[in-house]
């Protein structure tokens, strides 16, 4: 009896040791895509081409005011499910061109951008 508890605890340690050291790998997003998180709208640095890191990454629903973005900008959509995004002329959604598609995006001049609007 003595043997099958020593056996049994042996395989739960082992066990435990090889679901611990599973959880030590650095978990990223699957379905990143040039740094942007699945799910997100992202706004990347002037002149970063090709697009690395984003400088802005959003995901509500609606207007989020821009400030000091001059020059060209990769902004990337990377949402799912049909959800786009706007550049607004305006501040909190006003005066949106046109919509950039889900798992699209634009490298555009920012200067004239006040807002960007991410719609459902």
């Amino acid at each position: 009896m003595r043997k099958m508890i020593r056996g049994a605890a042996a395989v739960a340690t082992a066990a435990a040791a090889v679901i611990a050291l599973s959880g030590t790998v650095e978990a990223k997003p699957a379905d990143a895509w040039a740094g942007c998180p699945d799910g997100a709208v992202c706004i990347y640095p002037q002149n970063q081409n090709p697009a690395v890191k984003p400088t802005h990454v959003f995901y509500k629903y609606g207007a989020h005011n821009l400030s000091n973005q001059f020059g060209r900008h990769w902004v990337l959509n990377n949402q799912y499910g049909g959800a786009t995004a706007n550049l607004c002329t305006g501040y909190n959604g006003a005066g949106c061109g046109s919509p950039i598609a889900a798992k699209t995006g634009v490298y555009a001049d920012l200067g004239p951008i006040n807002s960007i609007r991410l719609n459902p």
